[in-house]
């Protein structure tokens, strides 16, 4: 990837040195009948940081995610709690006030990314329309904007990659499409909710590999949701580990791994050293 720096123009709103550019206290989220799904979650996350939140699937992990993001599914909603992003509560915020920061300074990228792009317009088209919208490009420079951001994904040919339809790519490509509109503006927060699940082992090391050149490259923060310890063992700084809507251990990644304290973090990491999850461990703290 380039190690030059994406354009001034689109630089995001400095965050203050002296706090967390994200600081989740006591997040809970509950069913309109006042069921609660998500029970106090703590954390908070530094610009430049990697947190990593692993679990089985309905430990929570997802649904923390889009309560950061504002977009939780009908039916739910935050009921106690703070999200502080840079001093912004984000659970005060209505639709007005978070258009100037979902996919600017607050951007996500999702598990399949097929269902996340207009199958009718051409990639290259969404990716303009995005940069148009946040930096207010003209068509010519959001064109030649684009077509640079794609080859910095990582995409051969940008040029073609740009005029081809979401059915032309493969499942790779497009989750690196997906990152660019994500990274476009610049945004102080990404979100890769299972961003790799989907894709093979090889595919997904180019992925996580990507995500971490950005990290460097832009200083932003980055959380990592997935279920594979794996995964996050090589990219993240610290860990959190839900089940049943809680937080059940949190720490360095390195420590959490190697030397789990509670009984369920203790088996999935032994669910996972058949696949080699040890060749992971203290590869981001080697990388610092």
């Amino acid at each position: 990837m380039s190690t030059d720096t994406l354009d001034a123009t689109s630089a995001p709103a400095p965050t203050r040195p002296d706090r967390p550019v994200l600081t989740v206290s006591d997040l809970r989220i509950a069913l309109d009948d006042g069921t609660e799904l998500v029970h106090g979650v703590d954390f908070s996350l530094a610009r430049g940081e990697a947190l990593g939140i692993v679990g089985e699937s309905g430990s929570g992990k997802s649904l923390t995610c889009r309560a950061i993001l504002g977009i939780l599914p009908g039916g739910l909603g935050v009921t106690a709690g703070s999200i502080d992003f840079d001093g912004i509560e984000l659970t005060d915020l209505g639709r007005t006030h978070w258009r100037p920061l979902r996919g600017t300074r607050i951007s996500a990228v999702f598990q399949d990314p097929a269902s996340y792009l207009n199958p009718s317009i051409r990639v290259g088209e969404q990716l303009a329309e995005a940069l148009r919208s946040t930096l207010g490009l003209s068509r010519a420079d959001a064109r030649r904007r684009g077509v640079e951001l794609f080859r910095r994904m990582g995409l051969n040919d940008a040029d073609t990659v740009y005029r081809q339809y979401p059915h032309e790519l493969s499942g790779g490509m497009l989750q690196r499409v997906l990152i660019a509109i994500a990274v476009s503006a610049e945004p102080e927060l990404l979100i890769a909710d299972e961003a790799t699940t989907a894709l093979d082992v090889t595919v997904q090391a180019e992925v996580l590999d990507l995500l971490e050149d950005l990290r460097d490259e832009l200083g932003l923060a980055l959380v990592l949701v997935s279920h594979d310890l794996a995964v996050v063992a090589q990219v993240c700084d610290s860990v959190i580990v839900m089940r049943d809507g809680a937080v059940v251990e949190s720490g360095r990644a390195e420590d959490l791994l190697t030397a789990p304290r509670h009984e369920y973090t203790r088996q999935l990491v032994e669910n996972h050293r058949e696949y080699g999850l040890e060749s992971f461990i203290g590869k981001e703290a080697a990388r610092v």
